[in-house]
């Protein structure tokens, strides 16, 4: 039974790209000095309780505040000579 509980919990706490945008432009609506700040921004979001979309928040400040510090390397990104476009067609980069 706990299993099926942390699936599901896993499951609504997943946030689709589009959930993100409309998150951040909600943040920028919604500041904290706002009544209901977070029921507003769940609205916004759709699909987000108020609670779920407080704790994304948190921990997206828990982030900025790692990488501002300094505790978050920077990647170690290998030359690229393809890229994927969004329709998975690779196109090769002109390299000089």
């Amino acid at each position: 039974m706990a299993s099926n509980s942390i699936s599901s919990n896993c499951s609504s706490t997943t946030w689709t790209p589009k959930q993100n945008k409309l998150f951040e432009k909600a943040l920028a609506v919604y500041d904290r000095d706002t009544p209901d700040r977070w029921q507003k921004i769940a609205r916004a979001v759709g699909g987000k309780s108020a609670e779920e979309v407080k704790r994304h928040y948190e921990v997206l400040v828990e982030d900025l505040r790692h990488i501002e510090s300094g505790n978050v390397p920077f990647p170690n990104y290998r030359p690229l000579c393809y890229m994927l476009l969004a329709d998975n067609v690779p196109l090769k980069l002109k390299t000089s």
